[in-house]
């Protein structure tokens, strides 16, 4: 067991290397086989790994170099719960991801394969790494994989716009995350995340500690794409092949909120932790106007995957809720709704892969009613849609619970109502999008706030006859993914202990520095009955406010007027996202500036 860690990452990347090398020697079919044995290899390790840790911690120390007294020389993987739970869903829909790639997506060799087990492999290493340089190592390998798949179909100018400002824009934050190592090394002279926190512990806070903070802060808020920092997200999931939206959306922006959870526990933490109060407000503020930005940016799209890309970016603000409450409940709750979510979104994208193969379009406009034949799809993908609004018992359901059981206990008690409604818009644009597509309701011609042309075409040659087996077992296995981690309650009590551990200095100082680390005890509360007065609110806004939009116009003139006041409010708003990388620059800039000035002026 204690040499899974360095294989988990190790193997894709070798396997990736010798792709690259004897690609001439294999067929297609070859590849795509030994592409997914070496994604399921990874996830077989990540679920073992996070099997023999449970709810404890194991540090694995690369070359052996340990630690001597309180310095530690060597680069360490800590294999936490959270951490572990993380690699393996990655993994996970990675797997699923090449499948759904199988034979049936146009792909040259080896590079498709080779940079998806590059990206898979960095993510893996973000989510396991106890060293802040090797953090953002890995957080540039799967960045620059993820540009490259990005901007694959590089033939396609839209292709290659969105791939380019997903590079410039990150490049940006990795700028910013080598800013804060910087400082954070000048100021401690470690870069080990327990060394860090132990020099924080004995030294306290000043500027140089909180502008690192807040560089790395940043920089992890880029990859995530809250709110301002979002703008590259939409333009290159729009364009991006099926099966890298799969773990786009499913994964890397929750490996930037997890970044951001890992630093501030398990290095800042001592240093920050007596100005809390102020962090949570600031990062509740970023988490819930980033909820509700992309959830109203979703109900205006036409092009499909650009809505989901947007219910991604909602999303992302609901995560950055649970985890900026610095709580231990808070950060359970979003483990388990990273996973059931991430399995969600990955579903709704499979779903639009599959129109795509099928119908070689995704305009809501230019597919209405087009899909009524696609019988298995349309049940999958209003699955979806309902889960994403919350639907109780489900996994969506169960991890929103938390977090607003965790909002309420830290004071936040208005932060499950904005919950509620941001999950209600996105379960609105979800349901409304399977209704035109697939059931051919609402008008045939109706004015859609996004009129642009279609970004992408079919992933194929031409629009298929046939939905292939490869492309629908993923999805229905992603949707029995999602309701699984709400009907099993036992994922709740694996993520309370696993939350109970990762926020702990003490006990993650010590495991790092060779001491036994004791299992977590604690359990998870069962919902309770507001919570599927929430939950179950976002799915009658989900249904209603989607049936509004479908026929609200016949039920009344006022509707039309609504609608009409509300496109020209919202107008500066979608402006914003003009496709142009000077402008989202200039975002990045004015969010740093901006959360700077903040922590500099409030934090002690």
């Amino acid at each position: 067991m204690s040499q899974l860690p360095p294989l988990a990452v190790g193997v894709p990347l070798l396997v990736a290397a010798l792709l690259a090398v004897v690609h001439p020697l294999l067929t297609r079919t070859v590849s795509d086989l030994v592409a997914t044995v070496t994604a399921l290899a990874t996830a077989v390790m990540c679920l073992l790994m996070l099997v023999h840790v449970g709810s404890g911690l194991e540090i694995y120390w690369f070359g052996g170099w340990h630690p001597r007294g309180n310095l530690a020389i060597g680069i360490d993987f800590a294999v936490d719960p959270l951490g572990a739970g993380l690699a393996s869903l990655v993994s996970v829909l990675m797997v699923l991801a090449l499948v759904f790639s199988t034979r049936h997506l146009e792909v040259e060799q080896p590079y498709y394969h080779v940079l998806m087990l590059i990206f898979m492999a960095g993510m893996v290493g973000f989510s396991l790494s106890g060293d802040l340089f090797n953090m953002f190592v890995m957080f540039e390998v799967l960045s620059v994989a993820a540009v490259a798949l990005v901007a694959y179909k590089i033939h396609e100018r839209a292709a290659l716009e969105g791939g380019l400002n997903f590079a410039v824009i990150n490049t940006i934050g990795a700028f910013l995350f080598l800013l804060g190592i910087a400082l954070i090394y000048s100021r401690t002279g470690a870069l080990n995340l327990a060394q860090i926190g132990h020099f924080l512990h004995h030294s306290g806070n000043d500027r140089v500690v909180v502008i690192a903070f807040t560089l790395i802060v940043a920089a992890v808020l880029i990859k995530a794409a809250a709110v301002p920092f979002h703008f590259w997200l939409a333009d290159a999931y729009a364009v991006a092949l099926t099966p890298v939206c799969l773990l786009l959306a499913g994964a890397m922006s929750e490996i930037g909120i997890f970044g951001l959870a890992r630093v501030y526990f398990a290095a800042f933490q001592p240093a920050l932790g007596g100005s809390a109060p102020v962090l949570r407000a600031i990062f509740v503020g970023v988490g819930l106007l980033t909820a509700l930005w992309g959830a109203v940016m979703a109900y205006v799209q036409d092009h499909l995957k650009r809505l989901l890309a947007f219910v991604t970016i909602s999303f992302v603000g609901i995560f950055l809720c649970g985890v900026g409450l610095l709580s231990a409940d808070g950060v359970s709750g979003t483990a388990v709704d990273v996973l059931a979510d991430g399995f969600n979104k990955a579903l709704l994208f499979a779903c639009a892969g599959i129109i795509q193969h099928r119908l070689a379009r995704l305009s809501q406009e230019r597919l209405h009613g087009c899909g009524r034949h696609l019988r298995l799809t349309g049940p999958l993908f209003l699955a979806g849609g309902l889960l994403i609004s919350s639907l109780p018992p489900f996994g969506p359901f169960l991890g929103k619970s938390m977090i607003e059981d965790a909002a309420i206990k830290a004071g936040y008690g208005f932060v499950p109502a904005l919950i509620m409604l941001a999950s209600g818009i996105c379960g609105a644009a979800v349901i409304r999008a399977w209704a035109r597509i697939f059931r051919g309701w609402g008008r045939a011609h109706e004015h859609a706030e996004d009129t642009s042309d279609e970004e992408t075409e079919a992933e194929a040659n031409e629009a298929q006859d046939r939905t292939p087996a490869v492309m629908l077992a993923p999805a229905v296995l992603l949707l029995i993914g999602t309701v699984a981690v709400g009907v099993w309650f036992g994922f709740a009590d694996l993520a309370a202990k696993g939350g109970q551990r990762f926020v702990d200095f003490a006990q993650y100082h010590a495991g790092v520095y060779g001491a036994h680390v004791p299992q977590a005890g604690g359990s998870s509360d069962a919902p309770k009955f507001y919570d599927y007065l929430y939950c179950g609110g976002a799915t009658l806004i989900a249904l209603g406010l989607a049936a509004l939009s479908l026929w609200g116009a016949r039920l009344s003139r006022r509707w039309n007027d609504l609608t009409e006041s509300a496109s020209a409010l919202l107008l500066p708003v979608r402006r914003l996202h003009s496709g142009r990388i000077g402008d989202y620059t200039a975002a990045v800039a004015l969010g740093t500036g901006v959360l700077a000035a903040l922590m500099i002026l409030t934090l002690n």
